[in-house]
């Protein structure tokens, strides 16, 4: 039987940007986790916020509503906020779901 993979967040912060590494499955079981440690870097307003999903296994809606509550408050703040690497399994979902013009992205 195959294991979850582990979710993991990596932060660095360079020159007016902080970069946060997600990796593994980002689902229910984790969203809280994923809250508190997106909730301070949100409130950087001064710096822009990049989501790099290069590493990203898995993603379920309680995942993509994190990322859209990010994107929310982030436009609310009139903050950057974009996500980048977006590996294309995950891409193909944000397509599907239609989320994908809402992130300023890079793609793998």
């Amino acid at each position: 039987m195959k294991q979850p993979d582990k979710f993991q967040l990596r932060t660095e912060t360079k020159e007016g940007k902080c970069i946060v590494y997600v990796s593994g499955e980002l689902d229910l079981e984790v969203a809280t986790q994923m809250r508190a440690a997106m909730a301070p870097l949100v409130e950087l307003t001064d710096r822009e916020l990049t989501l790099n999903l290069r590493d990203l296994k898995y993603i379920d809606s309680t995942g993509i509503g994190i990322l859209l509550s990010v994107l929310k408050a982030r436009s609310a703040q009139n903050a950057p906020f974009t996500v980048e690497a977006i590996p294309p399994t995950i891409k193909k979902l944000f397509d599907m779901t239609g989320i994908t013009p809402f992130f300023s992205q890079k793609i793998v």
